[in-house]
């Protein structure tokens, strides 16, 4: 089984080696003295220091097994140690599962998994699909790794098993649930029926009611399964099946201390508070004996009450509905009441049940059956002979063995009903093509007591490995095989004799089945037909020597001693036939059903059989367990021999279920009995490790020299291994791969190793030197320095004397100098002053003179001024006196004139009496406020007056008193009183005035609120200017808000768009396949698919133009009723604009009039407040025309958004009716309108009289006249073209509602008709009416077309005339100009001049399905449109839409827009998989968008359009909507480009950025195992980080071609970055073998490369860098110092894009390649761990996230009228206009 040491070069000082430890199972140590042949003990060295002397037995001489290098420690396979032995695989395990915290491990193909017993987060959807699709040896161990090999060699070659095996709380189940959900995820089902959420149904309730807590697991398993998983043909889910195997029936009415029962009977018990489970009359679980044996019915953690709704929902799941579910719990109920019925003894031999017994009341109550008959068949039992029938009371034990007996079947039963209906409901119609079985069974068991159940056990697992030996071996051979490897025989374990112990003719089994067909056979004669027949005649059979009822059998993994004491009774598993009778006679519909199966046989008898021997007939026919049990093992070896087996090994670290922690002795006992050591002594039998050539070589390229390597990379290695291996039968040359022996691949990294350790000190060596020499050149230069630095400093102090004696000399002359010079420059200022001072005193003297007399000039001026003008003020009074008089004179003459033509305008006074109204109340409100005011100011004047009374009487008062004061100053009696009164009077006078003081600020107050309300409504700009600041303000404040909230709500609306589309496309898929099915069924057709294919879109028309000639008519009709939605909405869309205009005019009237009125209100200053209350009152009115004119579009667009969501509205529907009556209200609405603007006019000019009156009463009144005849002139002409007005859209309006009524009374008339018809007739008859109705109506629409298109060729005559006669007279002035020349001397050719084009293209109505299908169904990117004009297909359909546009026709503009974008549609559905067809319908897709918003003729967009282009914009329709469905088909089509690039950079980004490495030799992988790596296997494609760089650029090219907007295009390289960087990390995170330092170096190298083909592309600030920060962190992860505090601080710091999930994760699976690098402590990793921040418990990172996108606005600079129509597109019959 061990290796031992090979060759003396292995049995060096320091050689480690492993010893037996009867507690850790083996222990490392070191040798501490070489080791020659013949000595008789070795001198050994352990971890911890102590020396010891391990003795070598001298008749086997074997030494202890050699430890693997550290590098090879802690690998994924265990294959892929040097040294395959016990020891080293019991390490490799450990130092992965306890500190590297992984529990998955492959040991060839065999899957170890080791129960964490905690959750950890590596199953979820992220996992699965991390898994999907890979190669088993490409990811780290898994189970889901497991399930897609399985699921793969399904899809090639045949049938597949999974075989999870192990004992109990080692995780089969669990092992077993999460394979069959990766099968459910990853192949989903092929039918609407879910049947994969029915598969994983299956697994709650089979937990329910199989499995139970022991004191090794809480969720044990008590019987064993095998689940076979169907697929069709397309290896969908269609079904399964379940096979069941021994299930422990005794725990029913028996458990250990500390286990539990059945988990259902728990459920049951926690859920009996509800109503439905009163009539159970369950309780407490420790109520029920059955239930409470353990003493341990709570597990911690577990909710048997929610456990119980999860299995209630599974069955219900499953098709069992609720009234089965209530028979299900009311047997289990039954059988718990069952438990607790207690036997009384009445003799030795008899015993007797109470009569009252409550359980047992319950129980028949439960079950439907006698309580007599039961009670009685429960002590009795009836005994048969050939002649006569006994009855025979049975004993209190026997009695209650009974009891239990009955449970036990009843619960059998139960079970197996259970498992045929969920097989049941697993079963499907659709024949099965392959399927995938998973195998759940129990592993080796032995226990201090071993009865029949471990014996079956041990058996079945005997079987089992016989199975796993073979194909183990087989795979061996097969290998050898193929690679031509010299094939040996190796010896391996055959356990073929054991099973034939047990399952041959004559074997225990047969022994113990003819023990109990013996009329008295008991275990005790069965035990001595053992040994007599056994034992001393087969090696594995043995006998204890202190018992004579007991038997050992050495198994493969161990002997076992089985008790005989119940093997005949479980094995006969008899129960009371009585008993059985009785629940037969019951009522009850399900246990009937469960009994119903034993009455079978019996029916297979004869009737003479019957008549004759019955019971011998019965018996003969029943089988035994035993018998069951080995037909059954035989039929499933036989269904895993055919399908090919997967291994999964549970292994149970501890007893304790503590998480993470090992028993090594547990360990080895089960990596003993489960096979693992079984396979790796077959594999190191042989040659253990494999390598490939080339793995081969980039390993050990260091031990080769430049002159050794090769072309041949097979003979370079070749020469190499001869070279340093001399023995040959170490190693052999296979076709792809070199096998070598045990311990070969240890010393080749010795010598790899000591290789680069001679490297390293040469390199060291080189280094030193070169730092030495290095150092005494600087010392040397150091002191030439300091030498040249002295000498130069002493130069510099000699300088500096010399240069401070010169300076002082020169100092001394310049300071005499400037003494001098002060004295001199002093002298001088004191004489310039002088004469300053004097100069001033004589100019002021001349000022003041000049002064005085322009004084006195002036004055004379003004009084000679004043003196005139008194005189001509005076004339000037007279002459206006006398004026005035005159003028007054005429004025009254001329009022007497207008009282009498005053009473003819009557009528205007009442049509004013609204506006006066209205004018007199807020008159009166002014009024009443200066009334209040007058009052509020009498008031103040009265308690000002009282308070002044008041004052001068308290006055007064004060005089008396004190007069009275000084007279009573002999009374000094009164004088406190007369103080008293005083004091109080003075606080009177203090409240007095502090009340008047208070009214006067009230009044001020008042007064300061009545100039403020006056201010504000003389100056209503200063509050619109601080309205319009708070607006803006707020607007300012949510700008922010809202910017967030539309990026979220684009987010979430683009997501839901391409969930929408993806539901799309499958209701698509779905109705082609059943429109196929349907066409294929003879006699039946589907005439509606096109009708229903077109509700299914979201455009008004969903079939795809694609010249389909057979579909013409529905396509006809689809436009046609969207052409009726449009015409309606332009009828609105007129009638609008003729609101508006009318709209429009009254403004201009109002702002003539306000304009007027200004000019007015400046000759008349005093009456200011009058005229600005009347313009407030105008605005106020016009304020509310306009809020009406909005609230007319609101019920507008409500109008249209009704008329959209119906199908056709026509005359007499609710729409039209809906439209009528709007339209109604509207003129009712304008005609109010124009009379109060009537009203307001004729107000402003009475006010303008007024004004005239008070302003003009000395004599002007005649001009106030004139004006009112003026405005009553004009407002009655208005009001006449308005009142003709209204009467023709009156008589419009008559005319439409007595069409409509009339087409009303047609309808009506041929509805009552239609109903007496039958119901096709009806159909067809309603057919013919509205295409006779539509027929009339196009004939109409023909007609005014034909009007409007003579009309046109009139106008366009008339034009090319005038155009003619301007050409003829400007040719004529030419040539009257221009004096004639010599005629040329050859003939000159006449050219046509080219048409002034307007940029569109016409087409005939119908021509859209050609159009379309020459423009994008079969135009082909790659060849045909990659000479175009980028966005020519964009260009040509939007300059047909803009001749639809122009020739104002609404059906021909949607059928386009709708057709064109269905035929984008298709065309990205069929070849969806084409980048770079999606790439050119993507790019034409925003052109086409742009180019609406480019010619909307928007503000926004307009800007930088030409004055041509403006020209060109639309005119008749408004294509918002349209815009948002163009933008909506550009996320589609951005999101499936997107899956392209990810199809297309899938399979490279992991083989180019993780495992391509660039750096060969040094940085070379370590060894794989059995399971390789997808890139190591020959034969495949290499991708390297080249690869996905080629396939980038061919992406970027493909975009800049097709002339994708440039910000479009670094949306698509930050998604391309992202798909690389989230691959590339998930990978990363679940490889073990990639998280080296040398692996990080790899990546920041790939990482440099991706932007450095960033910045050649011109991208570097696209936004792509940083989608690769978390990638570029995880390698400066991998390279960074990871062993202090300080460490963990910067690491943490430094992985700011790293959740704290992944930076563990990769500290966790950190793995060193060379020697020279160490693993990371688990202290760091759990400073890691405090010092984290709390994030996100995700791992992976979503490789499927699609940012959203934004496509900005691009202006084209192309002008329509000069793009040119290739031939090759074939669009003859379009026509430039």
């Amino acid at each position: 089984m061990t290796r031992r040491f090979l060759s003396p070069r292995c049995s060096c000082y320091y050689a480690r080696v492993w010893l037996p430890d009867a507690v850790e199972a083996w222990k490392p140590a070191e040798l501490t003295k070489d080791y020659t042949p013949g000595d008789r003990a070795l001198c050994l060295q352990l971890e911890d220091g102590t020396n010891l002397e391990h003795k070598i037995d001298p008749q086997t001489n074997s030494l202890p097994p050699l430890r693997n290098p550290d590098i090879l420690v802690g690998e994924n396979d265990l294959t892929a140690l040097s040294y395959l032995h016990e020891p080293a695989v019991l390490h490799n395990l450990k130092v992965r599962f306890v500190e590297s915290k992984i529990i998955y491990t492959y040991c060839g193909i065999v899957l170890v998994a080791i129960n964490p017993y905690e959750s950890i987060p590596i199953y979820d959807h992220d996992i699965i699909n991390a898994y999907s699709g890979q190669n088993m040896g490409d990811m780290d161990p898994h189970i889901f790794a497991v399930a897609e090999e399985a699921y793969k060699q399904m899809a090639r070659s045949r049938n597949q098993s999974i075989i999870v095996s192990g004992e109990s709380g080692a995780g089969k189940t669990v092992s077993a649930k999460y394979a069959m959900r990766y099968f459910a995820t990853v192949s989903g089902s092929s039918s609407e029926a879910n049947v994969e959420e029915r598969v994983l149904a299956s697994s709650p309730i089979m937990e329910a009611i199989g499995n139970a807590k022991t004191t090794r697991n809480d969720n044990s398993s008590r019987f064993g399964k095998y689940i076979e998983i169907g697929f069709d043909k397309n290896y969908h889910i269609i079904g399964a099946n379940m096979r069941t195997y021994l299930l422990e029936k005794s725990r029913v009415v028996f458990q250990a201390t500390e286990e539990r029962n059945y988990h259902i009977f728990y459920q049951l018990c926690a859920s009996s508070h509800l109503p439905e489970f009163k009539p159970l009359q369950l309780g407490n679980a420790d109520d029920f004996h059955c239930t409470n044996q353990g003493g341990s019915p709570v597990i911690e953690g577990v909710d048997d009450a929610k456990e119980m709704c999860s299995t209630r929902k599974a069955f219900s799941l499953l098709g069992i509905n609720e009234t089965y579910q209530m028979d299900l719990f009311q047997i289990l109920a039954a059988l718990l009441h069952l438990g607790n019925v207690e036997v009384e003894e009445r003799s030795a031999d008899s015993s007797t049940i109470l009569p009252d017994n409550t359980h047992l009341t319950v129980f028949c109550e439960l079950m439907g059956v006698a309580y007599q008959d039961m009670s009685h068949w429960l002590c009795h039992r009836k005994l048969k002979t050939a002649t006569e029938t006994y009855v025979k009371p049975l004993s209190k034990v026997h009695a209650i063995n009974a009891r239990d007996a009955l449970a036990k079947h009843i619960y059998a039963k139960l079970f197996s009903w259970i498992v045929d209906h969920i097989n049941e409901a697993l079963r499907s119609a659709v024949k099965q093509h392959s399927f995938i079985g998973v195998l759940d069974i129990y592993g080796f068991e032995t226990f201090h007591i071993n009865s029949f159940e471990q014996f079956c056990i041990n058996y079945a697992n005997e079987k089992l490995q016989q199975q796993f030996n073979m194909h183990v071996f087989k795979l061996e051979q097969e290998e050898y095989m193929k690679e031509d490897i010299p094939w040996t025989l190796i010896d391996f374990y055959d356990n073929h004799p054991c099973i034939n112990l047990i399952e041959a003719k004559m074997g225990v089994l047969d022994l113990l089945d003819e023990e109990c067909k013996m009329p008295k056979g008991s275990d005790d004669t069965w035990a001595q037909k053992l040994y007599n027949t056994f034992l001393k005649k087969s090696d594995l059979f043995d006998k204890p020597r202190m018992s004579n009822k007991a038997f050992i059998i050495l198994h493969f993994a161990d002997k076992v001693e089985y008790q005989c004491e119940g093997f005949l009774e479980k094995n006969k598993d008899t129960v009371n036939e009585e008993q059985i009778t009785v629940l037969k006679l019951s009522k009850f519909d399900l246990l009937l059903e469960l009994f119903s199966d034993e009455e079978k046989p019996a029916g297979s008898l004869t009737s003479r059989s019957k008549m004759t021997r019955p019971v011998q007939a019965q018996r003969d026919h029943k089988k035994t367990v035993g018998t069951q049990f080995r037909n059954s093992l035989h039929l499933l070896m036989e269904t895993l021999n055919g399908t090919t087996p997967h291994y999964v090994r549970c292994i149970k670290p501890n007893d304790l279920k503590s998480p993470f922690m090992m028993d090594p002795m547990r360990a080895v006992q089960q990596l003993r009995a489960c096979g693992v050591l079984e396979t790796i002594r077959i594999s190191a039998a042989g040659f253990p490790s494999r390598w490939t050539y080339q793995e081969f070589f980039n390993r050990y390229r260091v031990l080769m020299k430049l002159k050794d390597i090769l072309s041949d990379r097979k003979q370079t290695c070749r020469n190499v291994l001869e070279k340093w291996v001399q023995d040959q039968d170490k190693y052999q040359f296979g076709k792809s791969k070199i096998f070598f022996r045990a311990g070969q691949v240890a010393y080749l990294e010795k010598l790899r190793s000591d290789k680069l350790k001679k490297a390293c000190v040469r390199i060291q060596k080189t280094i030193r030197c070169w730092l030495t020499r290095k150092r005494y050149l600087r010392m040397r230069q150091a002191a030439i320095t300091i030498q040249k630095n002295t000498r130069g400093y002493q130069a510099r102090c000699l300088v500096a004397f010399l240069r401070r004696t010169r300076a002082a000399v020169i100092i001394q002359r310049n300071q005499r100098m400037l003494v001098a010079r002060r004295r001199y420059q002093q002298q001088r200022s004191a004489s310039i002053t002088m004469q300053r001072l004097l100069r001033a005193y004589q100019a002021r003297q001349t000022y003041r003179k000049l002064l005085y007399e322009h004084k006195v000039l002036t004055i004379q001026r003004w009084v000679r001024g004043w003196l005139a003008r008194r005189r001509c003020r005076r004339s000037l009074r007279a002459v206006v006196y006398l004026q005035s008089c005159v003028r007054r004179m005429a004025a009254r003459r001329e009022l007497r004139k207008l009282r009498v033509e005053a009473r003819s305008v009557e009528h205007f006074k009442k049509l004013n009496v609204g506006m006066e109204n209205k004018i007199m109340q807020l008159q009166r409100k002014v009024d009443e406020q200066h009334k209040e005011n007058r009052e509020l100011s009498e008031r103040l004047r009265t308690v000002e007056r009282s308070r002044a009374a008041e004052s001068e009487r308290l006055g007064g008062e004060v005089e008396r008193l004190r007069v009275a004061e000084e007279e009573s100053r002999v009374k000094a009696d009164g004088v406190p009183s007369l103080l008293e009164q005083l004091s109080f009077l003075r606080q009177e006078l203090e409240t007095t005035r502090e009340e008047k003081e208070a009214i006067r600020e009230e009044a001020r107050t008042y007064r300061v609120d009545t100039e403020k309300v006056t201010q504000l409504l003389h100056s209503p700009t200063n509050l619109d200017r601080e309205i319009g600041r708070a607006n803006t303000v707020a607007q300012a404040k949510v700008g922010m808000q809202l910017e967030s909230d539309i990026r979220e709500e684009r987010d979430h609306y683009q997501s839901l768009l391409s969930e929408y589309t993806r539901l799309k496309e499958r209701h698509a898929d779905l109705k082609e396949e059943m429109t196929i099915s349907i066409t294929n069924k003879p006699g039946r057709r589907r005439t509606d698919s096109n009708h229903s294919s077109n509700e299914s879109e979201g455009t008004p028309s969903s079939e795809s133009a694609e010249g389909r000639n057979s579909s013409d008519a529905p396509h006809q009709d689809a436009p046609h009723q969207d052409a009726v939605d449009m015409a309606v909405l332009l009828k609105l869309q007129r009638r609008v604009t003729e609101l508006e205009q009318d709209k429009q005019t009254l403004q201009r009237h109002l702002d003539k009039r306000e304009e007027a009125q200004q000019d007015q209100v400046k000759n008349a200053e005093k009456q200011r407040t009058a005229g600005r209350a009347e313009l407030d009152l105008e605005a106020l009115k016009r304020q509310e025309l306009e809020s009406e004119n909005k609230r007319l579009k609101t019920n507008l667009a409500e109008l249209r958004q009704s008329l959209t969501s119906t199908s056709s509205p026509g005359p007499g529907s609710a729409p039209y009716n809906v439209l009528l009556e709007q339209l109604n209200s509207s003129n009712e609405e304008l005609e109010v309108r124009k009379e109060e603007v009537l009203l307001l006019r004729s107000h402003m000019v009475r006010q303008e009289v007024l004004k005239h009156n008070k302003l003009n009463e000395d004599g002007e009144l005649w001009l106030a006249y004139d004006g009112l005849k003026e405005t009553n002139s004009l407002l009655v002409s208005q009001l006449q073209v308005q009142d003709r007005r209204h009467e023709e859209e009156l008589e419009e309006l008559r005319e439409e509602v007595l069409r409509v009524r009339e087409e009303n009374r047609q309808q009506q008339q041929f509805l009552s008709q239609s109903l007496l018809l039958p119901q096709e007739a009806r159909i067809e008859a309603s057919l013919h009416h509205e295409i006779t109705r539509l027929t009339s109506d196009n004939l109409d629409l023909m007609e005014q077309q034909e009007k409007q298109d003579k009309m046109i060729r009139k106008l366009k005559k008339q034009l090319k005339v005038y155009v003619k006669r301007v050409e003829e007279y400007e040719a004529g002035g030419q040539m009257e100009r221009v004096a004639p020349g010599p005629e040329p001397r050859s003939p000159v050719g006449i050219t046509r001049k080219e048409r002034d084009f307007q940029g569109m293209l016409e087409y005939r109505r119908g021509d859209e399905s050609k159009l379309l299908k020459s423009l994008v169904v079969e135009l082909k990117p790659r060849g045909v449109a990659v000479n175009f004009l980028p966005g020519l297909p964009a260009y040509i359909l939007f300059m047909c839409l803009r001749h639809a546009d122009y020739s104002n026709d609404d059906q021909r503009v949607s059928v386009l827009l709708n057709s064109t974008i269905n035929s984008i549609k298709g065309v990205i559905k069929r070849r969806g998989d084409d980048f770079e067809t999606v790439s050119f319908w993507l790019a034409n897709t925003c052109r086409f968008l742009h180019c609406l918003k480019q010619y909307s003729g928007e503000e926004a967009f307009v800007k930088n359009n030409t004055p041509r282009q403006n020209e060109h914009c639309l005119c008749n329709f408004d294509l918002s909507e349209y815009r948002q469905v163009l933008s909506d088909l550009a996320i589609q089509n951005y999101q499936q480009l997107v899956r392209c690039m990810e199809e297309a950079l899938q399979p490279m980004i992991v083989p180019g950025m993780l495992e391509h490495e660039n750096f060969q030799g040094v940085l070379g992988s370590k060894p794989t195992g059995l399971r390789k790596r997808t890139s190591s296997c020959p034969g495949e494609a290499v991708y390297t980080v080249d690869s996905i760089l080629q396939q980038l650029s061919l992406f970027h090219a493909t975009l800049i071609q097709h002339d994708v907007d440039p910000e479009l295009i670094k949306q698509v390289c930050v998604q391309q970055f992202y798909i690389i960087c989230s691959v590339t990390l998930n990978n990363l995170l679940l490889r073990k073998d990639m998280c080296s330092w040398s692996k990080g170096l790899q990546i920041r190298y790939n990482v440099w490369q991706l932007e450095e083909w960033l910045e050649e592309k011109g991208l570097p600030d696209c936004g792509a860098k940083e989608m690769l920060e978390p990638l570029i962190q995880a390698a400066q992860l991998l390279q960074v110092k990871k062993k202090t505090d300080e460490d963990a601080q910067a690491l943490c710091t430094m992985c700011s894009a790293l959740t704290t999930l992944q930076i563990v994760k990769v500290l966790t699976l950190y793995t060193p390649v060379i020697e020279f690098e160490e693993r990371v402590s688990i202290s760091f990793i759990r400073t890691i761990q405090v010092r984290s921040r709390v994030e996100s418990p995700l791992l992976l990172m979503d490789t499927k996230k699609i940012f959203s996108v934004t496509f900005p606005f691009t202006h084209s600079p192309l002008a329509l009228e000069t793009i040119q129509i290739p031939s090759s597109l074939n669009l003859g019959f379009l026509t430039r206009v």
